[in-house]
């Protein structure tokens, strides 16, 4: 089995350099110290110029995925933003009093025809994610990334493998969160996934800091071609 090895980047040069490493797919995203954040037009079109297919996350602000009316627009428009630049797929989620909220999802997937939609880790914040696998095949959507509720993935492989076991093939279970040259082979043996991801980065030279200004110094991390193709190379 082929296994896909998607990489998220939130900079050009994060996604240059998931390319050099020969990783198959990049979630696009700002803010990825933020947990990932929707990309920006211009990014969402350098994307689609490259060489790998791009998923653009859908997610307008950090913290929780119960979003408001307005929000809810919003997404809907930065999702036909994606699709209108080319790009292959979004990452998208939402909740509702513990559960996925079905109606701003089935809404989302409608812009999205004839893009792959991923359902993104919202799910792990769920008491019953066994149920939301079956909505979210019902709902078509093609894959879920998640850790199995757990800080990093190899900790949260007996959910992982129970939520597998429930997709029955319908979408792919995608392990997420802490992956790298260590863990990724306990979650091959565990889990035998047919995707995976990982942000493969390595600390990056912060600039000079400009607080002063009410500016941040800069991402602490970058994402690395050697660690890219070296996760590339364990999955064979």
């Amino acid at each position: 089995m082929t296994r896909v090895l998607e990489i998220c980047i939130d900079t050009p040069e994060g996604l240059h350099a998931a390319a050099e490493g020969r990783a198959d797919r990049v979630e696009l995203c700002s803010a990825l110290d933020l947990g990932g954040l929707t990309p920006s037009a211009g990014l969402m079109r350098l994307a689609a110029q490259a060489p790998l297919p791009a998923f653009a996350m859908i997610r307008p602000r950090a913290g929780g995925f119960n979003w408001s009316v307005e929000e809810i627009t919003a997404m809907e428009v930065e999702v036909l933003a994606a699709r209108e630049a080319g790009l292959a797929g979004v990452v998208i989620g939402a909740t509702r009093s513990g559960r996925l909220d079905l109606a701003v999802l089935a809404r989302l997937i409608r812009a999205a025809e004839g893009m792959q939609v991923t359902l993104h880790r919202c799910i792990d914040l769920l008491e019953d994610p066994l149920t939301a696998v079956e909505e979210a095949a019902e709902l078509g959507i093609h894959r879920i990334l998640s850790s199995g509720g757990a800080l990093h993935a190899v900790e949260g492989l007996a959910r992982l493998k129970a939520m597998k076991e429930v997709a029955a093939g319908r979408l792919s279970i995608m392990p997420g969160a802490g992956v790298n040259a260590v863990t990724l082979p306990q979650i091959l043996a565990a889990l035998d996934p047919a995707e995976v991801h990982a942000s493969a980065s390595s600390p990056a030279h912060l600039q000079e800091p400009l607080t002063r200004f009410g500016f941040q110094s800069g991402t602490a991390r970058q994402t690395d071609p050697a660690r890219v193709a070296e996760l590339k190379a364990l999955l064979g």
